[in-house]
């Protein structure tokens, strides 16, 4: 079935209705999907690497990439001074490519959602890009994250407006362990595909 906004592999992952389901589509997406969503125009990795590196002091880690897709964003941490990166993927097809780059010092196959192998603390900061997002994951999978950064750390995030209010907004800023440092007004993150819905990014820090 196709999304009534979207069509070809984006409409299909969107609509899944499992976590299985959404790796095994991200599986046979991984060998275009960089290539499909720069002609899509797709913001969120510039955005949440901006805000990244404007709240976390350079040179911190390690950093958590909490649904590091292909491993885009390890590459331009590590430009930016920021080691060692740890990825985390529920699409072993995605991590392929990610692992290729040779940008991160571990991957992991995980969703998020479920208790995580890492200690409390274990991270300096986390950053989670596309993944707060329509058929993937909402406020369920934020304890986890909040608990595995260490106190002083930040969590940057995209979410979909429509997850932020279906209670991922609620959730970041009713956790007395998290503050609101920054959040954008809302952006569209692929003006090349007709139909999308708005997302913003959120930076919290963790007492």
């Amino acid at each position: 079935m196709s999304s009534a906004t979207h069509a070809g592999h984006l409409g299909a992952v969107y609509d899944a209705s499992t976590t299985e389901e959404v790796a095994a589509l991200y599986d046979g997406w991984a060998a275009t999907y960089d290539a499909d969503m720069n002609r899509a125009g797709y913001r969120h990795p510039a955005v949440g690497l901006a805000l990244f590196a404007r709240h976390a002091p350079r040179g911190t880690g390690p950093v958590l990439d909490a649904g590091c897709g292909t491993g885009v964003l390890g590459d331009w941490l590590g430009i930016l001074g920021f080691a060692p990166v740890v990825g985390l993927d529920l699409s072993e097809g995605m991590l392929a490519v990610a692992r290729a780059r040779g940008s991160y010092t571990d991957l992991h196959r995980l969703a998020l959602g479920s208790p995580l192998p890492f200690a409390d603390g274990e991270f300096a900061s986390v950053i989670a890009i596309g993944v707060f997002t329509t058929g993937h994951v909402g406020a369920e999978g934020l304890p986890e994250l909040v608990r595995i950064t260490r106190p002083g750390g930040v969590i940057v995030m995209t979410v979909k407006t429509t997850l932020w209010g279906q209670g991922v907004g609620a959730a970041l800023s009713g956790d007395p362990r998290l503050g609101i440092e920054e959040q954008t007004e809302p952006y569209v993150s692929m003006p090349g595909e007709s139909g999308t819905i708005p997302s913003l990014a959120v930076v919290a820090r963790r007492r």
